[in-house]
């Protein structure tokens, strides 16, 4: 299950400050034994072009 993050205010400092300096708005979300995939240049491409046709943000895992 995935919730969205407690962060400390030292953390959400950190969030504020990046946020600011790139100009955009980051979402944090936590999830115990989360591995993230390690994706090709092609992969990742791909799953962005998905994004867009589908109007969603994606996050690629690794599979047990």
């Amino acid at each position: 299950m995935w919730t969205f993050s407690k962060l400390s205010k030292e953390n959400m400092d950190a969030v504020s400050a990046t946020e600011g300096k790139l100009g955009v708005t980051l979402i944090a979300f936590s999830e115990e034994g989360t591995k993230y995939a390690t994706l090709s240049d092609d992969a990742v491409k791909e799953v962005k072009e998905l994004e867009k046709k589908l109007g969603l943000s994606l996050v690629a895992l690794e599979t047990a």
